[in-house]
């Protein structure tokens, strides 16, 4: 009886501990998930110009941070995403340079990190453009409800610039 009640004991050991090991096994960390391919098709649905189905991702409640501590809603960066990509005759995410990651926090926040480069050409005079790019996404239930995107627009802003005071030397010159 004794020996019996080892054996249970032990059994009973055997499956509590993998049990814990198999919840501790959850992945904390990936470079392919659900949710990196969700964040492929919003750049995508950005690089094709696909406004609804870019809105389809985000939840009605997303806080979108673009280079600032204020947020907005998805209908105002589509706003702004049309209106800095209207003086471009092509603009995407140079697909070899992209990095995706998926963490989750130890909170059970679910993350998505991007780096990459856009790439951009300008229609008037064809001169490129080139902006390094961090964004990182929280998602819940499939949809993202909070984004940060990074990037300097240095370069972007110099070459509109410089296309503006060109339009004015030629308008000068008329």
């Amino acid at each position: 009886m004794k020996n019996l009640l080892m054996l249970f004991s032990c059994i009973f050991l055997f499956i509590s501990c993998d049990k814990n090991n198999k919840e501790e096994e959850k992945i904390r960390y990936t470079q392919d998930s659900e949710q990196i391919n969700t964040f492929k098709s919003v750049l995508k649905n950005y690089e094709n110009g696909e406004w609804e189905e870019y809105q389809s991702h985000f939840a009605d409640s997303v806080e979108l941070f673009y280079n600032s501590r204020e947020p907005m809603d998805v209908s105002a960066a589509i706003a702004m995403h049309k209106q800095n990509n209207s003086a471009l005759s092509s603009y995407d995410f140079v697909d070899s340079e992209n990095e995706f990651e998926m963490v989750v926090t130890d909170a059970g926040e679910t993350w998505v990190n991007f780096w990459g480069e856009w790439e951009g050409t300008i229609a008037e005079n064809d001169s490129m453009i080139v902006i390094p790019v961090h964004i990182t996404a929280r998602f819940e239930d499939g949809k993202i409800v909070k984004e940060y995107l990074y990037f300097n627009n240095a370069g972007m802003n110099d070459a509109l610039r410089m296309l503006e005071e060109s339009r004015s030397m030629q308008d000068s010159i008329e």
